[in-house]
C-alpha cells in the first residue's frame, strides 16, 4: 500500500451508515481528518461515536452492515479484501482502546505484547526486536523499559498500562491513530500526560488522530477540530474554539451546560461526627521471592486523621496509587490497619466479627465500576435485596420486594427493572442500582469510590443532582473518593488531598481549590482546570 505525504487528508468519511440487521445505529456521517491534526468525535453514550470508528475501520462486532464511501488515503476501504484489512490494521491504522487493562494479555509480558505488534508487520527478532520494543517504551517515556520489558500487565499502574497501549498502536508508525476514550479512570494529571503524549506523536509523526471522547475539557485543549454527534447523526462540526465557545446546536448546548455545577448544602456547625479515624496505616508486606531477602513492607497509608461529620461530604483526592482507595477499604474493615476507627461511639478496629459485621449496615460503598460490582447473574431484584436479605432474614419475600422497589425510586427506576439484568441497563442506570443497593440498608455513611470516572457529563450531573438530594433527604454522610476535581468541587465541603500516603493538604473545599498551599495540590488543579 502506498505512503500518504504528510499534510494530505488521512481519512475521510462521506454519508457513512451503520445498520445492526435493518436497523440503524449511524446515519450519515461525513467527516475528514489530515496529517497531524486531530479530531475529536464527541457525545453522550449511545451517540454513535465508537460505532462510527469502528464500523468504518471494520473493527465494529459481526451483524455489522456498513455503507458509504470510506477512504484512508487514496484507497476505498469497501473494497478491501480481509487479507487487505489485517495488513491494514496495526499498519497504517493503530487504536488505542478504552480500557488497557482489557487490551492487554494478562498471561503474556509488556516486551512480548508489544513486540508482537511489531512482527506481525515487520520482520524483525532477536537483538534488533528487542531494541526497538525499547526503543518504542523510551518513546511513549515508560520509566525504566529494560526492567518493564519483563512485567506483567498488573504490575503496571493505570497510566503505564496506557502507554504500553500506545506504544502498540504506534509500532508501525500508523498513519490514524484512534484513540478511544484514551483518559478513562486516570487521574487528572496522568490524563493530562497521556493526551499531550498523543498530540506530540501526532505531530511528530505526521499521524491524523481520532479522539474519541466524551469530556470536553479534554477537547478544548488538544483537539484541532470538534464533531459532534447525536443518536448517529452529526449536530455540528468545525474548529474546536468556536464550536465550544459559540454552538449552533441545541444538544451541543446541553452538552457544554452539563459540566459539574453547584455545591453541596450547608452543614451546621452543631452537626455530630459520624465516623473519624486517628493515626490510621496501612501496611502492605509483599511476598518473598524463592533464595532472595524479603522486600522491604510498602506503606501504602501513614498516620491519616480525619472526621466526617453527618449530613457531610469529605473529598479525597490524590493521583493513582495515593492511597484513596486503600483509606476507604481501612475505614470499611476490608484491609488490615493500625490506628482508631470510630463509628459513632462505636470503636471499629478492635471490635469482634460480630459487631463489625452488624455496623456494616451502617457503612456502605459504591464501587467505582457499577458493571464489574453487580452480577450478571442475577436480577435487579436480587441484587438490591441482597444486603437486606442477609441483615434483615425475617423480612418476607412481598416486604422485600416492596423496599427494594423503594429503593429503585428514590434513585429514578421504575419496578419495571426488578426483574432485568445489568447488562440491560446504561452506564448511569447501573450506577444508580448500585446506589439503590447501598442505599436500601439507610447507612449513615456512604462511601463513594470514583462513582462518575466513567459516566458522560449529563449523567454525571443528574448522578451529582441525586446525591445531594438524597444527602439533604436523609442526612447522609459521604466519603467521595475522585480524581475529578469539578465533580468534587460541586459535592465536597471539605477536602483531603492525599499524595504517597500521606494527607498533604486538607481544608474547606473552595478554599483548598482557590488557595492551594502545596505544590502537588497546585499542579492537580492546573490540570484539572486550565
Amino acid at each position: 500500500m502506498k505512503r500518504l505525504i504528510n499534510g494530505q487528508t488521512i481519512f475521510s468519511l462521506e454519508k457513512l451508515r451503520v445498520f445492526a440487521g435493518n436497523t440503524p445505529l449511524v446515519h450519515g456521517v461525513s467527516l475528514k481528518i489530515a496529517a497531524g491534526e486531530t479530531l475529536a468525535l464527541v457525545g453522550e453514550s449511545g451517540s454513535g461515536k465508537t460505532m462510527t470508528a469502528m464500523a468504518a475501520l471494520n473493527l465494529a462486532p459481526g451483524g455489522i452492515r456498513v455503507e458509504g464511501e470510506r477512504l484512508l488515503g487514496e484507497v476505498r476501504l469497501a473494497e478491501l479484501s480481509s487479507s487487505d484489512w489485517k495488513e491494514l490494521h496495526g499498519s497504517r491504522v493503530g487504536v488505542v482502546f478504552q480500557e488497557p487493562m482489557s487490551a492487554l494479555n494478562p498471561l503474556h509480558r509488556i516486551g512480548r505484547q508489544i513486540g508482537e505488534a511489531i512482527t506481525l508487520h515487520q520482520p524483525l527478532r532477536g537483538r534488533a526486536l528487542r531494541e526497538r520494543i525499547i526503543e518504542l517504551m523510551q518513546q511513549v517515556r515508560l520509566p525504566r523499559p529494560e526492567q518493564l520489558i519483563k512485567a506483567w500487565p498488573h504490575e503496571l499502574s493505570g497510566g503505564q498500562r496506557q502507554r504500553v497501549v500506545i506504544a502498540m498502536a504506534i509500532a508501525n508508525h500508523p498513519e490514524l491513530l484512534i484513540a478511544d476514550e484514551p483518559t478513562t479512570a486516570l487521574d487528572v494529571t496522568v490524563a493530562s500526560d497521556i493526551l499531550a503524549l498523543l498530540r506530540e506523536l501526532a505531530d511528530s509523526m505526521g499521524m491524523a488522530m481520532l479522539l474519541i471522547t466524551h469530556d470536553l475539557n479534554l477537547v478544548r485543549h488538544w483537539a484541532d477540530r470538534v464533531c459532534v454527534l447525536h443518536h448517529g447523526r452529526v449536530q455540528e462540526t468545525g474548529v474546536t474554539s468556536e464550536v465550544l465557545s459559540h454552538p449552533t446546536s441545541i444538544y451541543t448546548q446541553t452538552l457544554i451546560e452539563a459540566e459539574p455545577a453547584g455545591a453541596p448544602a450547608l452543614v451546621p456547625t452543631t452537626a455530630p461526627e459520624v465516623m473519624s479515624a486517628r493515626d490510621l496505616s496501612v501496611v502492605f508486606q509483599k511476598p518473598k521471592a524463592l533464595f532472595r531477602p524479603r522486600p522491604a513492607p510498602f506503606v501504602a497509608l501513614n498516620s491519616v486523621s480525619l472526621t466526617l461529620r453527618q449530613g457531610e461530604t469529605l473529598g479525597i483526592v490524590g493521583e493513582s496509587g495515593s492511597g484513596k482507595s486503600t483509606l476507604a477499604q481501612a475505614l470499611l474493615r476490608l484491609v488490615a490497619s493500625r490506628g482508631e476507627i470510630w463509628l459513632g461511639d462505636a470503636r471499629l478496629d478492635c471490635s469482634s466479627h460480630h459487631a463489625l459485621r452488624s455496623a456494616r449496615r451502617h457503612m456502605q460503598i459504591v464501587f467505582q465500576d457499577p458493571f464489574g460490582a453487580l452480577s450478571p447473574r442475577m436480577t435487579i431484584e436480587e441484587i438490591v435485596s441482597e444486603g437486606l436479605r442477609f441483615h434483615c432474614p425475617e423480612l418476607g419475600h412481598e416486604a422485600l420486594r416492596e423496599q427494594v422497589a423503594q429503593a429503585l425510586s428514590r434513585v429514578g427506576l421504575t419496578e419495571k427493572a426488578l426483574e432485568r439484568y445489568p447488562h440491560e441497563f446504561s452506564g448511569g442506570q447501573r450506577a444508580r442500582i448500585s446506589l439503590a443497593r447501598a442505599l436500601i440498608l439507610h447507612p449513615r455513611v456512604l462511601v463513594l469510590d470514583e462513582p462518575t470516572s466513567s459516566l458522560d457529563r449529563t449523567v454525571q450531573r443528574q448522578l451529582i443532582e441525586l446525591l445531594r438530594t438524597l444527602q439533604l433527604e436523609r442526612q447522609l454522610s459521604y466519603l467521595f473518593i475522585s480524581h475529578d476535581l469539578a465533580v468534587v468541587r460541586a459535592m465536597a465541603h471539605r477536602l483531603i488531598v492525599l499524595k504517597d500516603g500521606e494527607v498533604i493538604e486538607h481544608g474547606l473545599t473552595n478554599d483548598v481549590i482557590e488557595q492551594p498551599r502545596h505544590s502537588y495540590t497546585r499542579q492537580l488543579i492546573e490540570a484539572a482546570f486550565r
